[in-house]
């Protein structure tokens, strides 16, 4: 066959091909990714991205004079420029009065404890780096053709306050923090902090439903003996998660468990308990895809809604060192990534992002990977139109008193 020279010029836009004259070694651009996001992004409103920016000029003054661009402000409000600004969840809106998170679809906690560590303590600090990291992203992504502000809203209500030297204390702070979240029917997002907090999110949302839940835990470690020296610690989540009445054992699924620090005591419990557990061999074995299947049919396999819990960790510790227990031999981000993608599309009724750990990371590549999680996960949920979907659940929401208090805070205003 003789290929005239000039055809590798030739557009391959699936509008300038015709079926006759198509070289059929040359991709059609029509059945990639790539191709379908660029034509979807034609359908995603604009509206959000326009409120943001007047928002912005109304809060931090118009621009000097000189500044061409006239959505520019005297001071940074919003997304940009990404370099400024206080470091909220993706520049989300600060809730300061937590009583109007159910405003939101999602809200984001931070959880900075790390006093469930028994080796490398720092993960107080993940809430601060993952923050400041997610300022390098915009709410927009390509091949899943969503824009996050324009098709959901969002906001960051802050830390909880925890309290360092003690871990019941603590646990009890969490779980009223997630219940407000959550009987609210905003989704609770939380960045710890150390794995230990998994059980007070765990029962936080529990509290608030009559419903059955189900958990689909990603890590290099089983996380579910009862005990870890003398106390309940970050490797200790899932024993206390499935003691509660609503949270059932066979419904827990964990992914890539594996290496030199599964302790035996663990194995026992997911033995006795008959919990599942899918290693990283049989992960790769099987691929992300069926994997995926599989933990689904299991952890919802007759419960109400799942909650998805993502150990940092659970990545080679290769891509991400800023942890306080790394692991070789771990999850590709890629297939991370592709696997709570996959988790989230049926909907979560919560979501926990921990062991990020500031003090190790280098360049913030651990925390930047601890945000694109979310953002996945949240970019899946829109996608798949499942956002929101476990505010039915919530059938026996709390109340929890606020203080009196009337007045603006450090203000000369009346």
């Amino acid at each position: 066959m003789i290929f005239n020279p000039r055809d590798r010029s030739r557009s391959h836009n699936p509008q300038d091909m015709g079926v006759d004259t198509r070289r059929h070694h040359h991709p059609d651009l029509s059945q990639l990714r790539g191709w379908k996001a660029m034509q979807a992004e034609a359908d995603i409103p604009g509206s959000g991205w326009e409120q943001e920016k007047k928002w912005a000029l109304r809060m931090g003054l118009t621009g000097a004079d000189s500044i061409e661009d006239k959505s520019i402000p005297t001071f940074a409000r919003g997304e940009l420029p990404h370099y400024a600004g206080i470091n909220t969840f993706l520049k989300a809106p600060y809730a300061e009065d937590v009583t109007e998170v159910g405003d939101y679809d999602a809200t984001v906690l931070g959880v900075p404890f790390d006093g469930g560590t028994t080796y490398r303590a720092g993960t107080r600090f993940g809430p601060q780096g993952v923050r400041k990291i997610s300022a390098l992203y915009t709410p927009y992504n390509y091949e899943m053709a969503v824009d996050l502000r324009e098709q959901m809203t969002l906001c960051d209500a802050g830390d909880v306050f925890t309290i360092p030297a003690n871990i019941e204390k603590t646990f009890d702070q969490v779980s009223r923090a997630v219940s407000h979240v959550a009987s609210s029917g905003s989704l609770p997002i939380m960045i710890g902090g150390d794995h230990s907090i998994g059980f007070p999110c765990v029962r936080g949302i529990a509290q608030c439903t009559s419903k059955k839940i189900g958990i689909i835990h990603f890590d290099r470690h089983a996380d579910i003996q009862e005990k870890d020296l003398d106390e309940r610690m970050h490797t200790t989540p899932w024993f206390h998660s499935t003691n509660l009445p609503n949270v059932p054992a066979k419904n827990l699924v964990q992914i890539g468990i594996g290496g030199w620090q599964v302790p035996r005591d663990a194995v026992k419990v997911a033995r006795d308990r008959e919990t599942n557990i899918i290693t990283m061999g049989d992960m790769e074995k099987m691929g992300i895809d069926r994997t995926a299947e599989m933990a689904l049919e299991m952890a919802w396999d007759g419960v109400d809604m799942v909650y998805l819990s993502f150990d940092i960790d659970s990545i080679d510790c290769g891509f991400v060192p800023g942890t306080g227990w790394p692991e070789p031999g771990g999850f590709l981000p890629r297939e991370a990534l592709g696997l709570v993608s996959r988790v989230a599309a049926e909907g979560i009724c919560g979501m926990e992002l921990v062991e990020v750990a500031p003090p190790y990371d280098q360049s913030e590549i651990t925390a930047l990977m601890g945000t694109r999680v979310i953002v996945d996960v949240l970019g899946s949920l829109v996608a798949s139109g499942k956002m929101g979907a476990h505010k039915r659940h919530m059938d026996k929401p709390v109340t929890i008193p606020h203080g009196e208090f009337e007045g603006k805070r450090w203000s000369n205003a009346t």
